[in-house]
């Protein structure tokens, strides 16, 4: 294979550029909570479009275009799912969460908040909800790694472990290097890629299929079933797609987003930015893989690699149909969205580990040099460990996304949701919940039972512990009762 110049030059410039904005985050870094949250300081355009990059991966050039591609707009429930889902998470949990982490003693992390909001002096919830986020986001991660390996590959040839290795060393280094600042920062400039990449390429393959009409024309006349919504979809498939939507109001990576907000009234706007933002990617995503579909189905000597995977549709479209450097814009908003979502899960990691393992239980009296430099330890070693994961070549990133998205979906949601609006949960109850929701996955995924997607029994099952569990133990303190009136009354004045 012949390796491109323009593309080479191209992504060498993004990734400097990515290192160089690693570097100011470490400029600017003084303590962990700097490291962890960026010192609260992000306003609503920032918050707005590091919410959507760090949620939208690989998975959003790369697996949905694959699986439109492959099925038709049947796949598109899931973007369907997810928009409302989001919506539903910025109107109700972020403005909540940012005043609710806040009265808890400035918490910086999921595992902190919920150990405060509970008043949980044995830290035992804190040390569970961190051990959940461990064992999901290291799947998470490789599924990052995966995407950015496929990438490399693809572009330049490289075998699929060297790939691997490249793809995943380009974003431990800014994370390294700059912590939650840099990875904000960098958020933006990637998320503003992919929003490009996403307009651009699908408005292309439409021109080389002569319109919409005329790609709609030939789908009706070819393979009439990929323009049918419930194609080869039962109710339960159709309702496991739409439940994708439920997994937002878990995701660590995306709930630290709003914990990051400079003020609560920085939401109202962040909501907007971001979700015009996430419609218009999604659309663009189904449409690169629906028109691409009939592109390559006009021009079956082209289709040889995505015939052989589906996943590289955009990548193989970016190539074939836009000049070098064009096409290495566009192919670095894939590493851009791998680059955003894999950064922001390192961190979260990592601060799991520093500020709710190492510091709770080992060292409390640590310096906030030591545990930011402990941080950085920990970025690596859950890197490293992810990459050791993904070894595998026949990984599909889709399918390592939705395990984790579940995972964190019917463990923490159900948790989160309770806990900013309802006074009467208690410490018990959320401790049930977690539990019973991370284990529900565990189990659903392994017998994929009704052939539903397991965040529904997951999330379900655990909003009953939850329930039933608080009101079978203690009442909350008069303190957890107070706090939490503060919190409603806070809310009423934005």
């Amino acid at each position: 294979m012949i390796i491109n110049t323009p593309m080479i030059i191209t992504f060498t410039i993004y990734l400097f550029a990515m290192m160089a904005i690693g570097w100011i985050g470490y400029r600017a870094t003084d303590n962990l909570s700097d490291y962890i949250l960026g010192g609260r300081s992000l306003g609503s355009f920032v918050t707005a479009l590091s919410a959507g990059a760090s949620d939208m991966s690989g998975w959003l050039l790369m697996g949905l275009p694959g699986a439109v591609f492959l099925n038709g707009i049947s796949e598109a429930w899931i973007a369907v799912g997810l928009a409302i889902g989001a919506w539903l998470n910025w109107t109700f949990v972020a403005g909540r969460l940012r005043i609710y982490t806040e009265k808890c003693s400035n918490a910086l992390t999921l595992p902190e908040y919920f150990s405060k909001r509970f008043e949980d002096n044995s830290n035992i919830l804190r040390m569970v909800t961190a051990v959940v986020i461990l064992v999901f986001f290291t799947i998470y991660c490789a599924s990052g790694v995966v995407a950015g390996a496929r990438l490399f590959e693809n572009m330049f040839g490289f075998s699929y472990q060297i790939a691997l290795w490249i793809g995943a060393l380009a974003t431990i280094a800014y994370v390294l290097i700059g912590g939650f600042l840099a990875v904000s920062w960098t958020d933006t400039v990637q998320a503003s890629l992919m929003f490009t990449a996403l307009l651009m390429v699908p408005l292309m393959v439409i021109y080389h299929n002569d319109g919409v009409s005329s790609s709609i024309a030939y789908v009706e006349s070819t393979k009439p079933a990929a323009l049918n919504m419930v194609n080869h979809l039962d109710f339960i498939a159709i309702i496991s797609l739409l439940a994708w939507g439920l997994g937002y109001f878990g995701q660590p990576h995306i709930l630290v987003r709003f914990m990051a907000a400079d003020s609560v009234k920085s939401i109202p706007a962040a909501r907007r930015i971001s979700m015009t933002w996430m419609i218009i990617c999604l659309l663009g995503a189904v449409s690169v893989g629906f028109f691409g579909m009939v592109y390559y189905s006009i021009h079956p000597s082209m289709s040889t690699a995505v015939n052989n995977n589906a996943e590289t549709v955009f990548i193989e479209l970016s190539k074939q149909l836009f000049n070098p450097w064009l096409a290495g814009i566009f192919l670095a908003a894939i590493l851009a969205a791998v680059m955003s979502t894999l950064s922001c899960q390192l961190l979260v990691c990592s601060s799991a580990l520093t500020e709710d393992i190492y510091k709770t239980f080992f060292r409390k009296q640590a310096s906030q040099h030591e545990l930011v430099w402990i941080g950085r330890a920990m970025v690596l070693l859950v890197a490293v460990i992810a990459i050791i994961l993904a070894l595998d070549p026949e990984s599909k990133v889709l399918k390592m996304v939705s395990y984790a998205w579940a995972g964190f979906g019917a463990a923490f949601g159900p948790v989160i949701i309770l806990s900013l609006i309802w006074s009467r949960m208690n410490k018990n109850g959320a401790l049930a919940g977690i539990i019973t929701g991370a284990l529900t996955v565990l189990i659903w995924k392994q017998y994929a039972l009704f052939g539903l997607y397991e965040i529904i029994p997951g999330f379900l099952l655990s909003s009953i512990a939850v329930i039933i569990v608080s009101l079978l133990t203690e009442a909350p303190s008069a303190q957890m009762l107070l706090t939490h009136q503060e919190v409603r009354i806070e809310l009423n004045k934005k």
